[in-house]
């Protein structure tokens, strides 16, 4: 698509915001049948986003914006991206420095009204464009609260951040949470009040709702340890069993970077994917993160980030092959050029990136293959950052969670170049699963 048509495009999409009507058809479920994503009847191959904010946007207290909220899913439906990958809530009290806020779970069993409105708002809304979601509902992370949350409330003290005592003294107190019975009977408390809720403006049931395309555990659940693995495995059997025994109409994924968040153990992956309340499989990728692409040569090393990340891939792949079930790599992303953050700083590197990795699953749709599709991190939008180092109360919501530089993942409306390489893949899947 021209440039100039293509803003055209986005232009005319953000003037309809909220008026999207309902679809005349009722869609259906995604399901999973004979190994592979099926909507409506059809084959199920994507390209979707992370919108982990999608909730807040929705709400009408602190931080909610539903004319943004509506202008963003238009977009998006606009360039054919129909699946979002959304956190349902974070955990604990306002003002923490790096956690997003507002909570959505104040303390266990106490839940801010606001966001549980929002995400009603942001379901009713995605319904209405034919949008599915992948709600996570726990986080290993300190971003949003999640295992410090659990393990705090469960009588295991005052939890480190990595803000403040370093990574390698919070990913131990974080071994902890895969042996804490009493944190695991927390999370299951708030999973059975989510999963029973119902939703105030369209009246569904989340259970009953085809807006929502899956439940998944958590954002990158890890055990942290090699000794906690057993732990670790049990856990998620008993949280994926949870989940289907209260709703039996939505798939339930883990939220599993793969190998990478199993201690490098790809049999341990293996055998949490292979649950059979499991019904597909996750993996996520960060070339900078991992160390493939350094901050002063991202664009020089992007052949090293595609090699190794063709390798990461079809490890887990071969694995999906065996055990016949789909492959979502559902966050992967890379910086801005030159390691800067303005949102007119060039993406050539990303645009390459990403170039590759949508190659990768069009050519396995191509094929009928177990690669299903793929979720960038993260969705920024219409976003306009005033911090470059990290989120601050009052400023806009993008990709990037709380912690982290203010776009140095993001994806935002003005970044004309890296959304013509989305829409073209998206164009490119529509016309394999006609």
């Amino acid at each position: 698509m021209k440039l100039k048509l293509f803003m055209a495009v986005v232009g005319a999409v953000l003037v309809t915001a909220c008026q999207q009507k309902q679809e005349t058809q009722s869609p259906s479920f995604v399901k999973v049948e004979n190994g592979h994503f099926v909507r409506d009847g059809k084959p199920y191959y994507y390209v979707g986003t992370n919108f982990w904010y999608g909730a807040i946007l929705g709400s009408e207290g602190q931080g909610g914006d539903r004319e943004r909220l509506c202008k963003e899913l238009d977009l998006m439906k606009g360039m054919g991206i129909d699946n979002l990958r959304v956190l349902v809530g974070s955990d604990g009290v306002r003002g923490v420095t790096t956690k997003v806020e507002p909570t959505l779970q104040v303390s266990p069993g106490e839940y801010n009204d606001t966001i549980l409105a929002g995400l009603d708002f942001l379901l009713q809304e995605m319904g209405k464009r034919k949008m599915v979601a992948v709600l996570y509902l726990n986080n290993s992370w300190e971003w949003s609260g999640g295992y410090g949350f659990y393990l705090e409330h469960a009588g295991a003290g005052k939890q480190p951040r990595p803000n403040e005592d370093g990574y390698p003294a919070f990913m131990q107190a974080m071994s902890k949470y895969a042996t804490n019975q009493k944190a695991h009977e927390l999370f299951y408390d708030y999973v059975r009040f989510i999963l029973g809720r119902t939703n105030r403006y369209t009246g569904l049931a989340y259970k009953d709702d085809p807006a929502i395309m899956s439940w998944q555990i958590g954002n990158e659940p890890r055990a942290f340890s090699t000794e906690a693995l057993p732990a670790f495995e049990k856990w998620l059997a008993e949280a994926s069993a949870l989940i289907r025994s209260l709703d039996p109409n939505h798939l339930i994924s883990i939220g599993s970077e793969g190998a990478w968040g199993c201690e490098g153990d790809f049999a341990c992956w293996e055998r949490i994917t292979a649950d059979t309340n499991i019904d597909y499989a996750n993996i996520h990728l960060w070339p900078y993160n991992w160390g493939w692409a350094k901050p002063d040569s991202l664009i020089d090393n992007l052949p090293r980030a595609k090699e190794n990340t063709k390798e990461y891939i079809d490890r887990h792949l071969a694995i999906c092959e065996r055990i016949k079930k789909p492959l979502v790599m559902e966050e992967f992303g890379y910086p801005r050029d030159d390691f800067k953050f303005e949102l007119e700083t060039p993406t050539r590197g990303r645009d390459g990136f990403y170039e590759y990795v949508f190659s990768l699953v069009g050519d396995n749709a191509e094929q009928g293959g177990y690669f299903a599709g793929c979720n960038f991190w993260g969705w920024g939008g219409l976003a306009k950052p005033k911090h470059t180092d990290q989120w601050q109360v009052g400023d806009d919501y993008t990709g990037d969670p709380a912690q982290e530089a203010q776009g140095l993942n993001s994806v935002f409306a003005g970044d004309t170049s890296t959304l013509q390489i989305i829409k073209s893949q998206v164009d490119r899947m529509n016309e394999l699963t006609k």
